[in-house]
């Protein structure tokens, strides 16, 4: 079984291969590690501006475009004050 097995129903962070961050609840997955996240939001950062939140909602990703899957510190991701962080951008990944 996947080692993701135990991160459903948890909070997680994805990094994905274009340099996408999504935040929300892992809900499903497959053997190819595609994932089903539930309430998820895109956090997309910029030096200039504070961190844009976009609302997703139920969101499947492909296996294929996830870099990174790590679970959430619920306590600490809620003490985060967004509009004063600034971070560049990340770049998509290069085969």
């Amino acid at each position: 079984m996947s080692q993701l097995q135990p991160y459903v129903d948890c909070k997680v962070s994805v990094v994905m291969t274009d340099g996408r961050l999504i935040v929300g609840t892992l809900r499903g997955l497959d053997q190819t590690t595609n994932i089903i996240v539930q309430g998820c939001q895109e956090r997309i950062f910029s030096e200039d501006e504070p961190v844009e939140v976009v609302g997703l909602g139920l969101y499947m990703i492909r296996g294929d475009n996830i870099a990174v899957i790590g679970l959430v510190d619920e306590k600490a991701d809620a003490a985060l004050d967004l509009d004063s962080l600034r971070g560049e951008p990340l770049s998509p990944l290069k085969a």
